[in-house]
């Protein structure tokens, strides 16, 4: 295929929201499912280690010495501040939606501190060694949520816990969690570049374009705006593609969220015509099993328009192992 080559005009910077979330769930072991289902019940729980020191949150094994922890004991709900930091502009889903401190606090029987939020009118009602007592949420799933957050408290120790010593807690309760799912979000504002932009604008155009380097005068696709071999800023624009060339692939067996495709399903590399990098894309119209190496394949565009939904078999003969090697 011939190479269509031109030197583009910068365009303007695309810029998107863009939001990278990566939920995942775990399993807890006895220390942790000890302390987050006593948490649920309005008990807070500690472990002792072998020098007597009693640690808030458990940790399963000694910070020290490595040594396997199992002895639970039960802590008090009101402690003492140690440090602070006043947060005047709280974020999104923060434990609080007024200003508030994050705030370390050593709960009475501790000897760690607990980092967690400190409700009070402003930073100047704040202070190290301040009493606090602990904020329980109405509704206890068993998580570190259900302390709502820490109050200040004049009082004397409360629901248990003593202000010397830990008390022992044989960590059992009925229903225990057994397994919490952790949520990992980003949210911010992406801007590909001037190489991406115009390969996304390209697209737009059911184009498909690379950046060819002057030093080796390969062909990149995805563009990058600098030859990832040679170093080099590139900027000679190549139209490449539509059709190109399978050369790995996998087998999906898992069903992704929020994908409508029926599982097992094939993402292979694709050496697109005049490339000299393989894109990563779906493969469809082709019974999954009957995906190959050297099957020649061409772009099935979104309703959209915006970007190629999947690659399908051309029809054409396969392509020879020599003349796509040095891609796979």
């Amino acid at each position: 295929m011939s190479q269509t080559s031109r030197t583009a005009d910068v365009p303007e910077a695309l810029t998107a929201p863009l939001v990278v979330e990566f939920p995942f769930t775990r399993s807890l072991g006895p220390v942790q499912s000890a302390f987050l289902t006593g948490l649920r019940e309005r008990v807070v729980l500690g472990v002792r280690t072998v020098e007597g020191r009693v640690l808030v949150p458990p940790a399963e094994y000694d910070p020290v010495t490595a040594a396997e922890l199992r002895d639970l004991v039960e802590v008090g709900s009101t402690g003492t501040v140690t440090t602070w930091a006043w947060n005047p502009a709280p974020r999104p889903h923060q434990p609080l939606a007024t200003p508030f401190a994050w705030a370390l606090v050593r709960l009475d029987g501790a000897d760690t501190a607990l980092l967690h939020a400190l409700d009070a009118p402003g930073p100047e009602a704040v202070r190290t060694g301040m009493r606090v007592r602990v904020r329980w949420a109405a509704e206890r799933t068993g998580a570190i949520t259900d302390i709502a957050c820490f109050e200040p408290y004049e009082g004397e120790p409360y629901e248990g816990g003593a202000t010397g010593e830990a008390a022992p807690h044989s960590g059992e309760f009925s229903d225990p969690v057994t397994g919490i799912t952790t949520p990992a979000r980003l949210d911010y504002t992406h801007s590909p570049g001037r190489a991406q932009s115009r390969y996304l604008a390209a697209l737009a155009e059911r184009r498909t374009v690379g950046e060819r380097c002057p030093s080796c005068l390969k062909v990149y696709v995805p563009p990058r705006g600098a030859c990832p071999t040679c170093g080099v800023a590139t900027r000679d624009q190549v139209e490449v593609g539509p059709r190109g060339t399978v050369t790995t692939f996998c087998i999906v067996n898992i069903k992704a969220k929020n994908l409508d495709i029926k599982v097992p399903y094939v993402y292979a590399h694709i050496a697109l015509d005049g490339a000299d990098l393989a894109l990563h894309a779906r493969i469809g119209g082709i019974p999954y099993d009957e995906v190959r190496m050297g099957l020649r394949v061409e772009p099935v565009w979104r309703d959209d328009g915006r970007f190629p939904d999947h690659y399908r078999p051309t029809g054409e003969p396969d392509a020879g192992y020599d003349s796509y090697k040095e891609l796979v």
